[in-house]
C-alpha cells in the first residue's frame, strides 16, 4: 500500500527539507505590510522586500533571511499559528488548518511554475522597495487580500 505524500503528514512530522518544500514561491509572505494600530488588522501593499527576486518570487538572501532582514518573519512549526497575516492560499495555512494543497500547488502539480500560471503569486504586481520615495508613502500601495 502507498503511504501518501508527505505534505498530508501533520505539520510536527515534517523534516526540515519537507517543511521548506510547502512554500509554494508565491512571494505573498515577502510584501511589506502595514497594521492598523488601531485595531491590529494587517494590509498587505504590493512592495516586495528588497530580497524578494520578484520574477522568481524567491528570496535572494534565503539562508540568513532573518539576520539580513530583521523584519522577515521565518516560519517554523512553532510559530505558524502566530502568524495569521499569513495569506488564506499559504500552504502553511491550509496544512495547519488540515486543509489540501491546491492544485496548483508544484508539490501536486510537479511544475514550479504552476503558481504563476494560477495567478498566485506577486509576480504580476508586486514593485521592488526603491518604487517608494518615501517609506512613509507605504500607505499608497495598499491592496485588497492577495
Amino acid at each position: 500500500m502507498n503511504s501518501p505524500p508527505f505534505w498530508q503528514r501533520p505539520l510536527q512530522q515534517l523534516t526540515v527539507e519537507e517543511w521548506e518544500q510547502l512554500c509554494d514561491g508565491c512571494g505573498r509572505c515577502c510584501l511589506h505590510k502595514l497594521e492598523d494600530e488601531d485595531d491590529g488588522a494587517v494590509y498587505y501593499t504590493r512592495i516586495a522586500c528588497s530580497r524578494l527576486d520578484i520574477e522568481s518570487c524567491r528570496c535572494t538572501a534565503y539562508a540568513e533571511r532573518a539576520r539580513v532582514e530583521p523584519e522577515c518573519s521565518v516560519i517554523t512549526p512553532d510559530n505558524l499559528a502566530a502568524l495569521d497575516y499569513l495569506p488564506g492560499t499559504c500552504a502553511y495555512r491550509l496544512r495547519r488548518a488540515g486543509r489540501p494543497l491546491p492544485p496548483w500547488h508544484p508539490l501536486r502539480s510537479g511544475d514550479p511554475d504552476s503558481v504563476h500560471a494560477a495567478g498566485i503569486s506577486v509576480r504580476a504586481y508586486a514593485l521592488p522597495l526603491a518604487a517608494v520615495p518615501d517609506p512613509d508613502d507605504l500607505e499608497d500601495f495598499i491592496i485588497d487580500t492577495p
